[in-house]
């Protein structure tokens, strides 16, 4: 059983859900961004999205828009994302995901990524902008028990496109629990238990959502119906506030312990 799997698994049997954390790798700085992910899976992450920065964000909002821009400014690349997994895996088994635009994987080459992906101890692969029908060319190559390719289904997701969405998937599936960028305000937690369970019709994959969550109430709201719980601007929001303060890594973890102890109180 691979972590994601075991982790998943792990989590069920103890009645809590997942907190996937997401933080763009290299933010602010390669020092500071180690010091971070490293504090925060200490504090109770469950699962890390790794976000490569990327210099055309389309799908994210203002937020996380900076926070790829500061760690391109202070030279973050593809290939220092994974050095940055690789640093990390030595430390902790928590699962780690790669987020990312389809650009720079193309660029860096298909069967280079997932060897060098798989080689540092990254556990899957999710790609914003790219649908089941087109990735093949990224994936043809790739051994059967390779990285899992965690795919995105959103508010307006028919049952016949989730269905070809999840039986291209691996790992788990993301639910966009709105419409917009993130880091948008207006989490309506009905909508999303009714894609959900809508969802959990065509997949036995664990089921995470994302977007628009910040809060311990809207954690434990989620967290009711999901599997799991993404938080991402939240936590880019925090480290933005904190830039020059000293125990930046503390206050990540403070607020990942705040969050998680959300997960343990839903039922679903």
């Amino acid at each position: 059983m691979n972590r994601i799997a075991s982790t998943f698994e792990a989590l069920r049997r103890r009645g809590e859900k997942a907190l996937v954390g997401f933080v763009t790798a290299g933010d602010p700085d390669a020092d500071r961004s180690f010091a971070i992910v490293r504090a925060m899976c200490a504090a109770g992450l469950d699962v890390l999205e790794l976000g490569v920065p990327f210099s055309d964000p389309t799908a994210d909002g203002p937020v996380i828009q900076r926070a790829s821009a500061r760690a391109l400014a202070a030279g973050a690349t593809l290939r220092r994302t994974l050095d940055l997994v690789a640093a990390l895996r030595r430390e902790t088994e928590i699962p780690t995901i790669v987020f990312s635009y389809y650009n720079p994987v193309l660029a860096y080459g298909a069967q280079r990524f997932h060897r060098d992906a798989a080689a540092a101890g990254a556990d899957g692969l999710l790609l914003v902008d790219l649908p089941p029908e087109e990735s093949d060319e990224l994936t043809a190559g790739w051994p059967p028990d390779g990285l899992a390719l965690i795919r995105l289904t959103t508010p307006t997701t028919p049952i016949e496109r989730m269905r070809r969405i999840a039986a291209a998937a691996s790992g788990f599936i993301y639910h966009v629990s709105k419409l917009g960028v993130t880091g948008s305000d207006g989490l309506q937690a009905d909508t999303v238990a009714a894609k959900v369970r809508e969802l959990r019709t065509v997949t036995h994959l664990p089921v995470c959502a994302g977007f628009g969550i910040s809060t311990p109430a809207d954690v434990a709201a989620v967290a009711a119906v999901c599997d799991g719980v993404v938080v991402g601007s939240a936590f880019e929001r925090l480290i933005e506030e904190n830039l020059d303060r000293p125990r930046l890594a503390e206050t990540l973890a403070g607020r990942v312990a705040e969050l998680k102890a959300a997960t343990r109180t839903a039922t679903g």
